[in-house]
């Protein structure tokens, strides 16, 4: 039975060593660039790649490439993050995105670890008018850099931070703050005022303004936000505005 089980998580390291292979500057992939990045053999690589296509984990892409198929979305479409929370949160941030005309994000804290903690996107409303953003739904941001991930990061106790400040912050434009003593202050200010801001943190040209969602049973602790073109922009009507549909947000995901 041990010797079953071990093959079988063996097999499953394989094809998720696979999977993650796939990102978003390249979400299509041959076979040999499959083979470089996993370091399979090619029989065991080949043989795993017909088993993900016959299940529709994988697809065939023009060129001989490989893409993540859609039996992955489906499955993924059942999680309690777009069933629940998605789900609930859309008719709110539509609300939002009328009131502004920006772009309007909801992420949730992806954290395996304080060290590898992310900001995962799970909703964004856009329109024509709104400034171009690097987010899109599944992708994954730092918490130091985002709206919505020092919204996310203000709601962490003093022994998740330690070890999070552990690990070096990387600089995403000339702006971000990777200082522990800075990017602490900031936080404060958060914590009192209710929401969080970047100021060309992320992306230059751009204001974020995101508040936390409050806990909710069965899901990971989420923030809500808007991204908004630097020139022109209120950041008190927006941090309002904000705090306001995250707490409605709340409201309605919390059980009568």
């Amino acid at each position: 039975m041990q010797e079953h089980d071990a093959v079988g998580a063996g097999v499953l390291r394989r094809v998720m060593s696979i999977l993650e292979c796939f990102g978003d500057d390249e979400p299509a992939l041959t076979a040999a660039e499959l083979a470089a990045r996993t370091g399979l053999a090619s029989s065991s690589l080949h043989r795993l790649l017909a088993q993900l296509l016959q299940h529709g984990l994988l697809a065939r892409a023009p060129g001989h490439r490989y893409t993540v198929g859609a039996r992955l979305w489906e499955l993924g479409e059942l999680s309690p993050l777009a069933l629940r929370l998605r789900e609930t949160a859309l008719p709110h941030m539509s609300r939002l995105y009328e009131a502004t005309g920006e772009n309007v994000h909801l992420a949730v804290l992806d954290a395996p670890s304080p060290e590898t903690a992310a900001a995962l996107f799970v909703g964004r409303i856009s329109g024509q008018s709104s400034f171009p953003t690097l987010s899109r739904m599944g992708g994954r941001h730092p918490l130091h850099t985002t709206g919505v991930g020092k919204a996310l990061l203000a709601t962490r106790d003093e022994e998740w931070l330690a070890r999070f400040f552990a690990t070096p912050l990387e600089r995403e434009t000339t702006h971000s703050i990777t200082a522990e003593s800075d990017l602490r202050a900031d936080l404060a200010r958060a914590r009192a005022r209710g929401y969080a801001t970047t100021r060309e943190e992320m992306s230059l040209g751009t204001v974020s303004v995101a508040a936390p969602l409050g806990r909710v049973d069965g899901l990971p602790r989420g923030a809500l936000g808007v991204v908004a073109r630097l020139e022109g922009v209120d950041e008190r009507r927006l941090g309002a505005l904000v705090t306001q549909t995250a707490g409605d947000l709340t409201r309605a995901l919390r059980p009568v």
